[in-house]
């Protein structure tokens, strides 16, 4: 634009016009400048007029042009506007659309304090702006990306780094989040907002402060920095998504703050009515006429017909007319800022893109005279800027409103947009009589025109403040309202708003869609009832029966006389056959098109959603508050009872809401899975919990519990949980927050105001069961809180009224509190002080859920939150009150405790860490006033923000690892199984605390198999040491090996403890770890640290007992090695002289002579000898002695009954027990009789088989007898006897047992004693070595070289036995290390779960009865097979012996070059330092040494050349002998057997289930109970009825839950309740079945092999259920994998 082209005709030569840039492009008013009193544009700054600072002027202007409206091009120069000005003056205010211009032009712009002292230049014109206001704002906002892709909800909930701390808004970009921040916890300072940096830099610095400068306080801070609330909420608003506007619009209205009912845009210029954002608001309120009858109109605003009063401005007025309304709607006791003014922070701040911005709130009375500003509601609008600017926005208020107020302080005289308004309003007039500009002929003039009145009129006069003004307009306006017959709800000011061309935000495609799909399902409701029937039917009565059902399969109350499981077949049958009866049903025309619905694709399905729960929230209101009126007429008389009944039962199930749909959809898709896989109506539904997945991860809640039915349809929520696994990273980690108090005391209001989420709290329906709901976690805090996704779960009240009739309420609380409290991390417990009793009732649901909690190994943290309490200093008062609580907390423990049967738990703290100075928080009441128009409390808000940062830190702190959403489903899972059950805690089961116990086992075995590999190991080289010992080999100094055992002994405690400290620092470090939910089994730390330190206490026994007697023995071999030594020394003496003495006859003698002479020396020498014997022990007389210590304790009848008989008369025949005396025989028979086998004889035998295996193992060795194998016997026979605790024996079979085993050891120990005497006897050794003496002799007589000779005869007879020794010794752990690195030996459980898995494939009966009826002895044939199968081929175990080959080889080469560089004199020496070399390695035999040392002329290092080569030729000999022998030999000469060390692994503690005879799988040696996996039918184990001697089909997972009972020797043979069958078996852990399928592979294996048990148990066949028939193998394996946790 130049200056050419704004030459106009018609105005002098001394007019000056000042550019301005306009919002519209509407003609601007000619109001007058304040100052100046000419026309300029105003700001609506708070209603004030302001000129705007002027520096460029344009001359010689027509004054017919004055308001032509100026065309520039689009983008570049915004629409300007030139009013004249009659005097070049300052102006010292600056409107709101100077303020917004770019910052190429602000550079030329000046404030209005730096225009003080200059004068406007005339010269130039320049561009007034370069950027759109909206574009230059948002930029400024950080906004102007939102703009564009708008903001969702998701993303305001988010939890970020801004939501947790209390940084103050440092720059502009941060303000309208502090807002969203503040209005989402509906706090009501949201709209206080300033940057902290606009404080800071109009702050003076210390020297300025110093000086005086009255000018400088007189200049008012610069505004340019400050932005108008107003403009941020706008601009909020546009840049939000329609879901987002409506949740801002609900908190505002919520805090009382106006909302816009038409918002601006000055770019695009058509304003937008909102009236969708208004859609969710709903008002409660009491008319004056409903007074009496305290009765109430609850309503959504939009569709209220509601009178409106509009307030607007025209041209310039001094009233603010913002302060004077929210006065006018305050009531005396309560001031409240509903619209925002100057007088508030920023409120001064020119607007920049606001004007236009029409608010709208409601006054709503609360039926009470004195506190009624109004009796009847008033809906009041307040349009921003000047109406000549707005014509549209006026015209619409005009045609919807029942009066206009104008505020003005001059009328023009030709004002034609008062006068030519096509009016269907009344307008009223509001002047200041005081301003300047007042005219009273104008006032008169315009009166006249529009036929006003004085009644019309309102002039503030000197007289009169605005206390007066604001009386009068109450006045005018309750005239108004009773008078006036034009009320409009909002819904139907949208045809206005069409007419006039301003948008409604409803008329989005999406929104259109959304509702129509709505209104087709709920347009067909009449009556609430009949509809949940026809459309809704599969959610009644029958899923109420099917949760009854699925109860009654846990709990079994009504089996009576019946058999359990077959009473549970017929439940199941009854379960499908109500499912049969859902399939039945066509889907309803309601469900097919809420399904397709949901199936819309965006932002369409989340309105359609949205109208759903608004519509039938509207529906369910109506209904609701005509039952209400009903119930209020009936409960007038007492004689209404059945009537009143009727209704309250109408009133619980009047309630309809979306979750209903969702319930539906949820058993549609739950009864579809009863269908084949590939029926297509199954197939067709297969996508429903995909559709679910997504709207929870959009931010809507899921029902988790069904709190009409009060249960969980576990399908359904898991396979919902499922999908959202897939659709996001499946490594993501939730924490949970749960909160748990009564019915109705604000729990849903404290999770929405804290998370800003939308819980439904209204239409008089409180929350039934318990929904949950996913926020985000941003990624800066991602790490604060370790979880990508907070789960939000609220619950239903406890003790509500509608249940409290109930037999059954107590339960159901107790149900609902421990299946939240196990999923939370924490649980925020919302209670009352004031009601002492209901506090108690909760406190005692509360307590009895973390105890739970406890006893399965979860630690939620829980906070108590004390709601209306608001005394600054409640925290100290209530400390007597915190007492009280803890002191009740305790009460509670110890009740529940009892009720548990943990009564070790005697304090809340024992139960959970629990501070009551940490745990507490106090929140003052909701509401600041009196509702309707109260505001939320600020200190509510700001409270509940604290207890919301307390609970991210907390989060934070957990030391527990965060479950991700499968961890998180299955444990909803276990947790709902469990509470199915009576007595929850020994019902619980859960896959993750199975998973948790197993990493342990898992974990732990590894640490303990190192710790036995390593004392193996080291025993190994302590014995290899004690065998050299005295030797040449010997690598001690020491002489007297009493000192040398004692030094190997202590070197041993050290090994040891050395190993227990660090096996005790891996399980400490072990539960440190936050991952792999350690925290779970933390119970367990106490019971694997015992059996790490009873670990340590066997290996030392067995160690010391292995080092006394290696030693003992070692001392018997050093006498007799000295006995031979002597005689070997005289026979190379007597052949030394024969060779003098045949070399002095210097003749030759051939071999035949040379054999005659050393026949008769040796003939000669041996007679001359004297040959002294080995004393045997007497073996059966030190057996006998430590055979009567060990019985010693057992008192003076066991001594008799040893003396009866010999023990060498003992072990000769098979062992059977026989009872003495008649009645022993005749309870001995019954027994047997009562179970179908003989126990005691089972467990002799198992007890002989493994005494007998330590025998043979023993006697393998080829060593001397030694007391300390008698002791291990003995150990070993007790420890089982102690095992077998379903066994019930006497001293007679155990005395009897004992001198069997020990007569039929002594036996063999002294056979093997005889054979090692007859081996070592020095006279025998002699004569072996006869015939290599007799070729020494000739070697040496004729002088041959026998250093090669002498080198292979070194290496044969010394080395290579010592090096087989070797790796016989290290090739055991090698084969128990691989075969530990299958899964299948990892624990006792994996080995079972291999097992059973292994028997189901091979179909064979003979190995299931094997399996059944000899346990033992099966599993050591299975670990054998699977030894032979993993080590089938030679080259399996080749690569372990070849290792340890060259390990030797390497050791013997390195020793032959270590003796070389010695300094060997002779030969004798050199071996000699080879052997002492390879003595910590190698035995090296020392009959062989002796005999390879006589007689020995070799040279050395010829000898050492030959010896070299004959290793070589070892090394290849032993790796071809490897390579041929099988594992059956290899097996054979193993010092560390295999498979026993494997069997003793995966066989743990050997106990087994009392009633079902499966073994126990409990990890580490100590643990304090024992437990299994999977039970059995008990028929399997040989039980059967007396009456019909039929198999028995109970299952003890199943009794153990039921009312049977039991007997047996243990009760004395009285019947005993299952149920109590811990105070018989108390070291037993019987879990009931976490699901019915759970005993398919039994109940399976029973029905395919019924007939062959029964055969071969001599019973009849069981009368098996029909399910049991229906399971297929898949099934039988599926369950196997479930019980064991295998995925």
């Amino acid at each position: 634009m130049t200056e050419s082209s704004l030459t106009m005709e018609g105005l002098s030569d001394d007019d000056s016009f000042i550019i301005l840039p306009c919002e519209d492009g509407e003609v601007p008013p000619s109001a007058p400048c304040s100052d100046c009193k000419d026309p300029c544009q105003q700001t609506d700054t708070d209603d004030k007029a302001f000129c705007p600072p002027v520096e460029n002027t344009v001359d010689n202007i027509s004054c017919d042009s004055a308001s032509q409206h100026l065309d520039t091009p689009a983008g570049e120069v915004e629409d300007c506007v030139m009013i004249p000005c009659s005097e070049r003056e300052k102006v010292s205010e600056a409107t709101d659309s100077t303020l917004s211009m770019g910052p190429e032009e602000q550079k030329s712009f000046q404030t209005p304090e730096e225009m003080q002292d200059e004068s406007l230049d005339t010269s130039a014109v320049r561009p007034a702006h370069t950027k759109k206001h909206l574009e230059s704002l948002l930029e400024d906002l950080g906004l102007e990306q939102l703009y564009r892709q708008k903001l969702s909800l998701s993303k305001i909930l988010e939890i970020d780094e801004k939501t947790i701390t209390d940084e103050p808004s440092k720059s502009k970009s941060d303000l309208p989040w502090y807002f969203l921040k503040k209005l989402m916890m509906v706090n009501v300072t949201a709209r206080n907002m300033k940057c902290t940096s606009v404080s800071e830099s109009t702050s003076d610095s210390t020297s300025e402060m110093m000086k005086l400068d009255l000018e400088n306080l007189l200049n008012s801070p610069n505004s340019v920095d400050m932005v108008n609330p107003l403009d941020i909420i706008t601009a909020l608003f546009l840049c939000s998504d329609g879901f987002v506007q409506q949740e801002m619009a609900l908190k505002m209205s919520m805090c009382q703050f106006s909302v816009p009912l038409l918002l601006p845009n000055c770019d695009t210029k058509p304003c937008t009515l909102m009236l969708w954002a208004m859609r969710d608001i709903v008002k409660k309120y009491r008319p004056q006429s409903l007074s009496e009858s305290k009765g109430f109109t609850e309503e959504r605003i939009v569709v209220s017909e509601i009178p409106m009063i509009s307030f607007v401005r025209l041209g310039e007025c001094s009233l603010s007319k913002s302060e004077i309304l929210n006065k006018f709607l305050s009531n005396s006791q309560q001031y409240h800022d509903t619209f925002v003014h100057q007088d508030m922070d920023c409120g001064d701040s020119p607007r920049r893109i606001s004007n236009g911005l029409t608010e709208i709130t409601w006054y709503l009375p609360c039926g009470s005279k004195n506190l009624d500003v109004f009796s009847q509601p008033v809906a009041v609008a307040n349009l921003r800027g000047d109406i000549a600017s707005f014509e549209t926005q006026y015209s619409f208020l005009c045609q919807t409103s029942a009066a206009v107020f104008v505020f003005f302080d001059n009328l023009d005289s030709e004002c034609s947009l008062l006068t030519n308004q096509n009016h269907k309003t009344q307008i009223f007039l509001v002047g200041n009589h005081q301003s300047k500009s007042f005219s009273l002929d104008a006032v008169k003039k315009v009166a006249t025109e529009l036929c006003l009145t004085n009644s019309n009129i309102m002039l503030k006069t000197k007289k009169m403040n605005d206390a007066d003004l604001v009386t009068i307009l109450r006045k005018k306006v309750s005239d108004v309202v009773e008078n006036s017959r034009m009320k409009m709800s909002i819904e139907r000011m949208a045809d206005t708003a069409h007419e006039l061309g301003i948008l409604v935000d409803e008329d989005s495609p999406e929104c259109q869609a959304g509702k129509q799909k709505a209104d087709a399902i709920t347009e067909e409701i009449q009556q609430i009832l009949k509809y949940k029937e026809d459309q809704l039917p599969l959610q009644g009565q029958i899923w109420k029966e099917l949760t009854s059902l699925e109860k009654e399969e846990f709990r079994l109350r009504k089996v009576g006389s019946q058999n359990i499981e077959k009473y549970k077949s017929d439940l199941q049958e009854q379960r499908k056959k109500l499912r049969q009866q859902q399939n039945s049903y066509e889907m309803s025309t309601a469900m097919t098109c809420f399904i397709n619905a949901i199936s819309s694709p965006g932002k369409e399905r989340c309105y359609f959603l949205k109208w759903m729960r608004m519509n039938l929230d509207n529906v369910s209101r109506l209904k609701l508050s005509g039952l209400r009126e009903q119930y209020k007429e009936k409960c007038k008389s007492s004689e209404n009872k059945e009537e009143i009944k009727e209704i309250d039962r109408q009133l619980s199930n009047s309630s309809l809401g979306t979750e209903h749909f969702f319930r539906e959809m949820g058993q549609i898709y739950e009864a579809s899975l009863s269908l084949p896989k590939k029926d297509p109506s199954r197939q067709q539904l297969q996508h429903l919990p995909k559709l679910c997945a997504e709207l929870l991860l959009d931010g809507f809640p899921l029902e988790l519990v069904d709190g009409d039915a009060s249960n969980i349809p576990l399908r359904w929520v898991s396979d919902v949980l499922s999908q959202l696994n897939d659709m996001v990273d499946p490594k993501r980690k939730i924490r949970v927050v749960t909160v748990l108090g009564v019915q109705s005391t604000g729990k849903s209001t404290l999770l929405n105001t804290m998370f800003g989420v939308q819980f439904a709290v209204s239409s008089g329906r409180c929350t039934r069961g318990a929904f949950m709901l996913l926020i985000k976690i941003n990624e800066d805090v991602k790490k604060v809180l370790n979880c990508d996704f907070m789960v939000i779960i609220d619950t239903e009240g406890l003790k509500s009224p509608e249940l409290a009739q109930l037999d059954n309420s107590f339960e159901h609380d107790n149900e609902l509190a421990t299946l939240v409290v196990g999923l939370s991390d924490i649980t925020i417990i919302n209670i009352a002080m004031e009601n002492s009793t209901e506090m108690k009732d909760i406190l005692q649901i509360v307590v009895h859920a973390f105890l739970r909690m406890k006893e399965v190994g979860k630690k939620p943290k829980c906070q108590f939150v004390h709601q209306n309490v608001s005394d600054v200093s409640a925290h100290e008062k209530n400390l007597r009150d915190r007492k009280l609580l803890l002191q009740q907390l305790n009460e509670m423990t110890q009740a529940a405790a009892k009720i548990e049967k943990k009564e070790e738990n005697k304090s809340f703290t024992d139960v959970m860490e629990y501070s009551p100075d940490t745990g507490n928080w106090y929140i003052p009441g909701l509401w600041n006033g009196n509702p309707p128009m109260a505001p939320v409390n600020a200190g509510y808000s700001e409270a509940v923000y604290e207890l919301k940062k307390n609970i991210v830190q907390l989060l934070g702190s957990c030391e527990s690892s965060a479950n991700n959403i499968l961890e998180f489903k299955e444990w909803m899972t276990s947790l709902w199984n469990a509470v199915k059950h009576e007595n929850f805690i020994f019902s619980f089961r859960n896959s993750l605390v199975a998973d948790a116990y197993m990493r342990l086992c898992t974990e732990f075995n590894k640490w303990e198999w190192e710790f036995r590999e390593n004392m193996y190991s080291w025993v190994t080289n302590a014995e290899t040491k004690i065998s050299n010992f005295g030797t040449v080999a010997a690598t001690s100094d020491m002489s007297d090996m009493g000192q040398f055992l004692t030094q190997l002994k202590s070197e041993a405690v050290i090994e040891l403890s050395k190993w227990e400290t660090k096996l005790l620092d891996n399980l400490t470090q072990y539960f440190k770890q936050t991952e792999g939910h350690v925290y779970l089994v933390e119970g367990y730390k106490e019971e694997f640290s015992n059996s790490a330190k009873s670990l340590r206490r066997e290996m030392e026994n067995s160690v010391v007992n292995q080092l006394t007697a290696a030693a003992d023995i070692r001392r018997g071999m050093r006498e007799l090695e000295r006995i031979k030594e002597n005689h070997t020394n005289e026979i190379e003496k007597a052949v030394y002289a024969l060779i003098d003495e045949c070399r002095k006859e210097k003749v030759q003698m051939t071999d035949k002579e040379l054999d005659k002479e050393f026949d008769k020396m040796w003939k000669e020498t041996m007679n001359k000898l004297k040959f002294s014997k080995i004393q045997p022990t007497d073996v059966f007389t030190n057996v006998e002695h430590y055979l009567r210590i060990n019985l010693s304790h057992k008192g003076s009848h066991a001594h008799e009954l040893l003396s009866q008989k010999r023990l060498r008369d003992c072990g000769i025949e098979l062992f059977k027990y026989k009872a003495e005396g008649f009645y022993k025989k005749v309870k001995h028979k019954a027994k047997t009789w009562w179970h179908g086998q003989d126990h005691e004889q089972q467990m002799a035998e198992s007890i002989i088989a493994a005494c007998t295996q330590f025998v043979t193992e023993k006697m393998e060795r080829k060593t001397n007898y030694h007391d300390t194998y008698i002791q291990e016997i003995l150990r070993i026979i007790d420890k089982r006897l102690e095992n077998k605790q379903n066994v019930t024996t006497d001293i007679e079979f155990e005395v009897s047992l004992k001198q069997h085993i020990c007569g039929f050891a002594a036996r063999n120990f002294e056979k093997m004693q005889k054979d090692f005497i007859q081996e070592n006897d020095p006279k025998n050794c002699l004569k072996t070595n006869k015939e290599r003496f007799r070729a020494d002799f000739k070697d040496v007589f004729l002088e041959r070289d026998q250093c090669r000779k002498k080198a292979e005869e070194f290496t044969d007879q010394c080395l290579k036995p010592a090096v087989e020794d070797f790796v016989h010794h290290s090739l055991g752990p090698n084969i128990v290390q691989k075969m530990r690195s299958s899964k299948e030996f990892n624990t006792g459980m994996d080995f079972q779960y291999s097992l059973l898995k292994d028997l189901l494939s091979k179909k064979n009966l003979e190995e299931y009865l094997r399996y059944s009826s000899s346990y033992e002895s099966y599993v050591k044939e299975r670990i054998m097979q699977q030894i032979k199968e993993r080590f089938s081929s030679s080259s399996a175990t080749f690569e372990f012996e070849d290792q340890h080959l060259q390990s030797c080889i390497s050791s013997i080469n390195d020793a032959i070059k270590k003796a070389k560089t010695g300094n060997s004199v002779d030969l004798k020496k050199f071996v000699e330092d080879i052997c002492k070399e390879l003595g910590n390695t190698l035995v090296i035999s020392q009959d062989a040494l002796g005999a390879f040392m006589i007689l020995n002329k070799s040279d050395q290092e010829q000898f050492a050349h030959w010896l070299t080569e004959s290793v070589k030729e070892m090394e290849e000999t032993l790796r071809e002998k490897f390579k041929k022998s099988t594992l059956r030999e290899k097996l054979k000469h193993l010092r560390l057997k295999p498979q026993n060390e494997l069997f003793t692994r995966v066989v743990g503690c050997g106990k087994q289930c009392p009633f079902c005879k499966v073994p126990c799988e409990a990890g580490g040696e100590e643990h304090t109970q024992h437990f299994a996996s999977l039970h059995r039918p008990q028929g399997l184990g040989r039980y059967k009825w007396n009456s019909t001697n039929e198999l028995v089909i109970d299952i003890c997972s199943s009794l153990v839950v039921s009312d049977a009972k039991f007997r047996c020797i243990t009760t004395n043979n009285e019947w005993h309740p299952y149920k109590r069958y811990r105070e018989i078996y108390p070291d037993w852990d019987i879990r009931p079945a976490a699901t019915l399928e759970a005993s398919d592979y039994w109940k399976y294996v029973m029905a395919k092999y019924n007939e062959d048990f029964a055969k071969a148990y001599g019973a009849e066949p069981a009368d098996i259920p029909e399910t049991w028939k229906q399971i297929t193998e898949k099934k039988a394996e599926d369950s196997l994998k479930k019980s064991f946790s295998i995925e």
